[in-house]
Parts: C-alpha cells; sequence; structure tokens
C-alpha cells in the first residue's frame, strides 16, 4: 500500500518536498505507519517566504472588512466539515472523539473572533494635543509572519497566530509539527479549495530543525509565533533577537492545583480528573500537581485514586474513551522514566499506568493514569513538566505554603484553587505568580477573545497569543501628528 505523503502548500499551490530527508507519521493508538512527511529544506521556506511577500501588498491594501469576509467563509467551511477534520485529528494525534471536538471549537472561535477585525484593528485621535495640532495613530499590517506549533494540538495552536495576523493585513507562513501533520493538511485543503485567500497569503511549510532555523534566521519574516518546550522557546527567542524579528514563545509548564480544607470535593475531584488525564496529560495547562492544604489530603487522595481508575483508555476513535494514547514511542519512554524517576525518588506510587494493555492495540503507546502521593518540591517530578498522564499530590499545612511552592517554581504558566471561601480565592490570586488562574474551575485555556500566556519560564515576549492584545504584535502603530493652520 502507497503511504500518503504530506505536501507543502506555497502560493496555492500544493507541492512535492525537494527533500529526501523523511520521517514516518504513526497512528499513536497502533504504532502503525499512516504516512509520510518531508523535513523540507531551507530553500523551501524561502520560497513560502518570497510568496508571501509578494502577496503582502496587495493583501495589505484589501479593506479590512474584505479580509474578514473570507474569515466568515473559512468558519462555514470548518463547521460543515467538522466531523471529518475531527475523524483525522483523532488518528493523527492519538485524540479521543471529544478532545478533538473541543479543539475545532477553539480554533472555530478564533476565527469568529477576527471576523471582527475592522474593529479591533482601529486606532484613535485627538484633536487639539496642541494649538492647532492634531494626533491620529493607526495600526498597520508590517510583513510576513510565521508560527512553529507543536504537537498535542494540531488543529487549535495554528489557528492562535496565522488568522490573527492574516486579519491584520499580513501574510503568513505556517510550520506544523512534524508529528502529526496531516491535521493542517485536510484544513488547508478546505481553505485551497472552499475558502480562497489569495495566492501567497497562507503558506504551509512542514519540516524539523532545519526549517524552524531558516524561519528565525530569513531577514523577510517581521514576527514569530511559537508553541513548545522552554528549552526550544529559550532557542527561538533568542535567534528571533539576534535577526531583530518580533518574538512570542510560549514553553511548558508545571501547573498546581490547591485544594483548600474547605472545598467540595464533588465537584473538585471530576474537575480535576479531567484536567490531569484530558488529552493524555499532553498539554501546557494539565493539572499536573495537586497541593492539598491540611486534612483535605486524605479524603481528596482517596477520591481521586477511585476516579482515575475509572478512566478508560483506549484509541481515541472509539466514542466511549476517556483517555488516548501519548504521541509516540519517544514520548511514552520520556514520561515512563519520569515515573521511574518518582519511584527511585521516593514518592508513594499508588496508582501505576506502566503496564496498561490495550486490547487490539498492542503497539500503541499507551500509559495509564498515574499518581503519586507524599510529592515533595525538589522531587524531579514536583519541579519538572512531564506531558504525560502523570499526578503528583503534595500536602501542606497552608495557604500561604501552597502559595510559596507555586513562587519557587520554575514555570508560570497556570495554576487554580479549589475552595468555598472568597478571602482565601483573593489572597491566592493576589500572591501566585502566575498568568492563567481559575477558582473553582479545572485549569482551562482563556476563550479566543482574553490571552493566553504564561510567566517566568513558560513564556518568552511581550504580547502574548490571542486576544485583543494579539493585534499590536501583528501591527505596528503609527502616530501621525497633523497642522493645517
Amino acid at each position: 500500500m502507497d503511504l500518503k505523503t504530506v505536501r507543502n502548500y506555497i502560493n496555492d499551490e500544493w507541492v512535492e518536498s525537494k527533500s529526501r530527508e523523511m520521517l514516518d507519521i504513526t497512528d499513536p493508538a497502533t504504532g502503525g505507519v499512516i504516512g509520510r512527511v518531508p523535513l523540507s529544506t531551507a530553500g523551501e521556506v524561502g520560497e513560502a517566504v518570497d510568496a508571501a511577500q509578494e502577496a503582502y501588498w496587495d493583501w495589505r491594501t484589501t479593506p479590512p472588512v474584505t479580509r474578514a469576509r473570507y474569515f466568515y467563509k473559512l468558519k462555514e467551511v470548518l463547521e460543515d466539515k467538522f466531523e471529518d477534520i475531527v475523524k483525522v485529528t483523532s488518528i493523527d494525534a492519538g485524540k479521543t472523539l471529544d478532545e478533538s471536538r473541543a479543539e475545532l471549537r477553539r480554533a472555530i472561535e478564533m476565527v469568529e473572533v477576527v471576523c471582527g477585525i475592522p474593529s479591533l484593528m482601529m486606532g484613535d485621535s485627538l484633536e487639539d494635543v496642541a494649538n492647532n495640532i492634531d494626533c491620529v495613530s493607526t495600526r498597520q499590517p508590517l510583513g510576513v509572519f510565521a508560527a512553529i506549533t507543536p504537537y498535542n494540538f494540531p488543529t487549535m495552536v495554528p489557528f492562535w497566530f496565522w488568522p490573527f495576523a492574516v486579519a491584520c493585513g499580513n501574510t503568513f507562513v505556517v510550520k506544523p509539527s512534524e508529528q502529526d501533520p496531516l491535521t493542517q493538511e485536510i484544513i488547508f485543503e478546505l481553505i485551497a479549495d472552499e475558502v480562497g485567500f489569495p495566492p501567497g497569503v497562507v503558506n504551509v511549510v512542514n519540516g524539523g530543525k532545519d526549517a524552524v532555523s531558516a524561519i528565525t534566521g530569513h531577514p523577510d519574516i517581521k514576527g514569530v509565533s511559537f508553541v513548545g518546550s522552554s528549552n526550544v522557546a529559550r532557542i527561538v527567542y533568542k535567534a528571533c533577537g539576534e535577526t531583530g524579528k518580533r518574538v512570542q514563545c510560549l514553553g511548558g509548564a508545571k501547573n498546581f492545583v490547591v485544594v483548600m480544607p474547605d472545598a467540595n470535593l464533588e465537584a473538585t475531584v471530576p474537575a480535576l480528573v479531567h484536567a490531569a488525564y484530558g488529552c493524555a496529560g499532553q498539554r501546557c495547562l494539565a493539572a499536573s500537581e495537586v497541593i492539598a492544604v491540611g486534612d483535605i489530603h486524605k479524603p481528596l487522595r482517596d477520591a481521586l485514586l477511585a476516579a482515575a481508575k475509572k478512566i478508560r483508555v483506549g484509541p481515541g476513535t472509539e466514542e466511549n474513551i476517556q483517555m488516548g494514547p501519548v504521541i509516540s514511542p519517544e514520548h511514552k519512554q520520556r514520561v515512563l522514566s519520569y515515573i521511574d524517576k518518582g519511584v527511585e525518588e521516593g514518592a508513594d506510587l499508588i496508582l501505576d499506568g506502566r503496564g496498561v494493555k490495550v486490547e487490539g492495540h498492542e503497539g500503541g503507546y499507551f500509559i495509564g493514569p498515574t499518581i503519586f502521593d507524599g510529592v515533595t518540591p525538589g522531587m524531579t517530578i514536583a519541579d519538572e513538566e512531564i506531558f504525560g498522564p502523570v499526578l503528583g499530590i503534595m500536602k501542606v499545612g497552608s495557604l500561604d505554603d501552597a502559595i510559596d511552592v507555586i513562587q519557587k517554581n520554575n514555570y508560570g504558566n497556570a495554576t487554580c484553587i479549589f475552595t468555598t471561601s472568597g478571602a482565601s480565592a483573593r489572597e491566592f490570586t493576589y500572591k501566585a505568580e502566575c498568568s492563567m488562574m481559575g477558582i473553582n474551575i479545572g485549569i482551562a485555556a482563556p476563550m479566543a477573545f482574553f490571552p493566553f500566556g504564561g510567566t517566568k519560564g513558560s513564556f518568552f515576549g511581550d504580547i502574548k497569543a490571542h486576544g485583543r492584545e494579539v493585534i499590536d504584535f501583528f501591527t505596528d502603530k503609527k502616530v501621525i501628528i497633523t497642522r493645517w493652520i
């Protein structure tokens, strides 16, 4: 059987990569090869940038209201082909069908927001800033932008960036993850066939490290958006800084959930289980560490253990499955090594997911829900991002102790608290150093009209993803001061 080879989409044409280097694309639920992806060359990135640069001026001078109409059409197409995209994502990334649906819904919400670009791009004006002098500020696009996106949300994350940039009048190059590129291919097939952006306005180049280096070093790219590990985020941030690019790099996370003694466990436990094991823990908003304050520890631990044992693990393409596989055999081994490390460092492994078996899918990359109790700061599993279905439980004496744990961690992406006390909730949100916070809600992504991004080692840059603020990333504010009298 001939395997599908993913193509690049450049200047409104599907083109085979010239690269001889190919990677297998595997179905995480079976381990079977389902396609191949090229590791495109720097020259192919250059071809995409050239196409975007060539298209820029005509697109930049297209009225914003006209640009918005393309996104109305895009929303219609995504809604019409919703389940087709969902099925591809579930195979491509190993997600459950419900997770794939939720991810696509988030992508559509980004499109809905940018349909309002005529209002979002409005500037400001003031008469008589001085005698007979008026001042106007406008937002203008800058040119070609690019995004380097991760495997864990192959549908949603590219939509954090390119719709906003393109709606603002820029042109764009997307580099999807080489681990699950089939999702973006089906989306851009629909865009090419049914939406009809002008040639070169938005392009897709598949690849690995060489493509990333070509993007960060290309002189015609004005800005880069990146999502991935913090180690790589630092590299991309530095490389873009050296070439004078705008850059927003969203890195890793270690998200702590504080549970106070007065928390409602009936509501808390289901939210925590979903936050810990959704997408098999492969998300930067996964709840990876629970901090139990005081006497809530034992009843919380027992309830989490009972709930986690009931999670149905299997191929995401089946409707009744609650947790699918991790993305690759290499990542499975990485997660397993963290579990081994937790045992070695003395944490109490009360639920071991290492031996999970899924009948009929013995080659899949499955790890069952895993829980460690007795975790303490300084343990590897307490401090580092695992990015898998592994939940740690710490016990502390007070809210101040819990906040201290959060403050000392290198990451600052998201955190939340479960409590019935307004005073505790206010103190927590006032003091804890994280950019995205929840009260009595599992760690959840902000909606498209709010910004997304962390602090400390979780984010490198100035302006975060999506929301109203991202318009400033994709535009320049030009101030015009006039006197006619």
